[in-house]
């Protein structure tokens, strides 16, 4: 049985998988109904209903079972089609209860509002979904059960337009998540119940003529939220001016009277966000009247600040000090008060706070080693982290028995994601009488190489003679003692991507870390022990010379299902893709991969490669003065019927990418409805309008390079 978001398949057209099975002699409808039920849930809904339900009366009652269709997920299920869902809201619809549409762009707004039929639907997601103001009060008239929504406000959006039985339901909703594209409350003044609110700014400075926006347009619009009964309080902003002055229209009330029962206040913002004599007054009220047990503020809200030691905290689950200049003496005395118990903190992210680890962020240089016994404290006390993120920033280890960082990452057990700089797992300081690596520029040539036979010579065994992680590697310790992680970033300190959030894509990068030279291709391989690994991300590892480990990655850790690999090895050399080729054909469950190399070959031989991954559903390719072959791309994509993403940024002219885009679209559009597909010039100065097309859900999780872990708090949202 394929799992969620795959396709059942067979070999024989005329006959059902499961029948196949029974034809076999599997006697798969000999299981018990419990275990059934398991094997069905991972079953798409559309294919649950459409397919599955019409193979025998045992499978047509099961398929209806309660704990099948109250829940409908079809998120990502990029084979449902508007005939489909459709058929599925009119089999099952007045049973579903909860819904998930989100992401699913390729819907058009009259099929989305056949959700009006799920009568006793009470939570909803259609973020991603296109909606009109009209088709939104149509809809939510009928759901009079509603109690969790999430929609996107578009430009052209109309709060006047909705009906007095729509404006009813929103009054009873107490979870809302709004992402919002242009300046506007949404229907936040119409949820007088709300206790959840998340908020996702995603508008742009100027509109495609180039008039620039401005907050002044939501004067007069209703600006009373009713926030007496918010707990929680998440705002996430994307590049912009524009995105501050509307969420400072969003917490004046807030200024004005804090809910006595907020519990998680969380806003996230790129670059400098100013404080104002508002928000000042919302976080004196809070330190005075509410106990938290979620924070992030903006960096610019902490620096030079002793807000934190006035903050109270009641079981934080949740820390987010990103690019703060926090030193790590605040660190263990305001956040963990000198080693108190925070066991119940579950994530921590602390990614670009460069003196987290140093008691002293005046005094200390970014490429001093920490201080141990910071770190040594704070995983003491925070014994149950499930998620930390060190990266952006430089954490080297001294020499010292038990006190590298990795030594002492490895006691917290309970990691299931982890991002870390690159040069935070080298085992110690260069030493002046050891001889630095010579890359190996004449091993592989660039590209492919005809004499180079993938998978044999050209990636000798990472595990073998001195190549291979030795027992006494601190990262190998780490990951052995950490054998459940599914999530693994390892970025090198000074990456940066080429292709930034609403801006020119960038030309230069910073070399790497010095540290960093001493990690290569046995630390990668050291990665193959992560046997439930689903996440990887590597950036920036310039001592990467065959790439020999990604091999081992490819063998062992049979549960990854997305990759992002960024500068790896040396620029201008693309000497690991013989290693790249060998490890793809193992990868029968990827279903994204993003590649960001300068001078990359996108040629045949690489998609041949790359055709091996069946499951494989998302590409996304930068390449500064990168090449691609359009043939190969083309029957790439007609060998690989489950990608919908194919995103290629290269040096190649703007007419080449043109042709080649509408080829891919007049070709597979029609029996792939999600499919999206973008092929640009990565320095071509119309990129930032080429992106503001790309739907969110892709562009956020793969199109553009960011660190993950610990992003947002767990299960912030269902």
């Amino acid at each position: 049985m394929a799992s969620s978001g795959e396709d059942i398949s067979n070999d024989d057209d005329d006959m059902h998988p499961i029948a196949a099975g029974m034809a076999d002699g599997v006697h798969l409808l000999g299981f018990s109904d419990e275990i059934l039920l398991h094997i069905l849930s991972h079953v798409p809904s559309t294919d649950l209903i459409l397919n599955v339900r019409r193979t025998c009366r045992k499978l047509a009652a099961l398929c209806l079972d309660k704990s099948l269709i109250h829940t409908v997920l079809l998120q990502k299920d990029y084979q449902a089609s508007e005939d489909k869902v459709r058929q599925l809201v009119k089999e099952i619809g007045r049973e579903i209860q909860q819904l998930s549409m989100a992401g699913c762009y390729w819907l058009p707004g009259s099929t989305v509002e056949h959700v009006a039929r799920c009568r006793s639907l009470v939570k909803v997601n259609l973020s991603g979904c296109h909606l009109t103001s009209l088709r939104l009060s149509k809809m939510l008239s009928a759901l009079q059960h509603l109690r969790s929504l999430a929609i996107d406000v578009s430009p052209g959006f109309d709060a006047s337009q909705l009906s007095s039985e729509c404006k009813a339901t929103l009054s009873r909703v107490r979870e809302l998540k709004q992402t919002l594209f242009t300046p506007s409350y949404g229907v936040v003044p119409c949820c007088t119940s709300l206790e959840k609110l998340l908020l996702y700014f995603e508008i742009l400075d100027r509109t495609r003529e180039g008039a620039i926006l401005s907050g002044q347009l939501m004067v007069g619009q209703s600006n009373v939220p009713h926030y007496q009964n918010l707990r929680v309080f998440y705002a996430r902003l994307a590049p912009g001016y524009i995105n501050q002055e509307v969420v400072r229209l969003y917490l004046a009330v807030l200024s004005d009277r804090t809910p006595q029962n907020l519990h998680a206040f969380l806003i996230s913002v790129p670059g400098s966000f100013a404080e104002s004599g508002a928000t000042k007054n919302l976080l004196d009220s809070m330190a005075r009247n509410v106990s938290l047990d979620a924070l992030q503020l903006p960096k610019s809200w902490l620096n030079g600040s002793s807000l934190l030691q006035h903050m109270k905290f009641n079981n934080p689950f949740y820390f987010s000090f990103s690019r703060c200049t926090l030193s790590g003496g605040h660190l263990i005395q305001q956040v963990i008060n000198g080693g108190k118990d925070l066991r119940s903190l579950a994530s921590l992210n602390l990614s670009g706070c460069v003196h987290c680890l140093s008691p002293d962020s005046l005094l200390r240089k970014a490429e001093d080693d920490i201080d141990s016994s910071i770190l040594e404290t704070l995983v003491a006390s925070c014994c149950n982290l499930r998620h930390l993120n060190l990266s952006a920033a430089h954490h080297h280890s001294s020499e010292g028995l038990g006190r590298h960082l990795c030594q002492l990452l490895a006691r917290l057990c309970h990691l299931r994601s982890l991002s870390l700089p690159v040069c935070s797992v080298a085992d110690s300081a260069p030493r002046a009488d050891r001889a630095p690596a010579q890359p190996a520029m004449h091993a592989v040539p660039r590209g492919f190489g005809k004499k180079v036979r993938v998978g044999v010579q050209s990636c000798p065994s990472p595990f073998s003679g001195q190549a291979g992680p030795q027992p006494s590697s601190v990262f190998w310790s780490l990951l052995k003692n950490l054998p459940f992680l599914e999530h693994l970033e390892l970025i090198g300190s000074n990456f940066s991507s080429a292709m930034p959030r609403n801006e020119p894509a960038i030309r230069n990068s910073l070399p790497p870390c010095s540290r960093a030279q001493s990690v290569g291709d046995s630390e990668v391989a050291a990665i193959g022990q992560l046997a439930f690994l689903r996440h990887l991300t590597l950036a920036q590892l310039p001592s990467v010379l065959t790439g020999s480990g990604l091999v081992s990655i490819g063998l062992q850790c049979q549960q990854l299902r997305s990759l992002s690999l960024a500068n790896l090895g040396m620029m201008g050399k693309v000497v690991y893709m013989p290693a790249l080729s060998d490890m793809l054909k193992h990868c029968k469950r990827l279903r994204d991969l993003r590649l960001e190399q300068p001078y990359f070959s996108a040629n045949a031989q690489f998609f041949q490669a790359l055709s091996q991954c069946p499951s494989l559903q998302r590409l996304c390719l930068v390449s500064r003065s990168g090449t691609l072959q359009p043939d190969a791309v083309l029957a790439f994509m007609a060998r690989c019927l489950h990608v919908v993403m194919c995103h290629l940024f290269t040096g190649e002219s703007l007419a080449t990418c043109k042709n080649l885009q509408q080829s891919l679209l007049r070709s597979f559009q029609a029996e792939r409805p999600a499919l999206n597909v973008v092929i640009f010039p990565l320095l071509h100065e119309g990129l930032t309008d080429v992106i503001r097309d790309v739907p969110l859900v892709h562009l956020d999780e793969i199109t553009l390079f960011k660190s993950r872990v610990a992003e947002e708090p767990p299960n912030l949202w269902w």
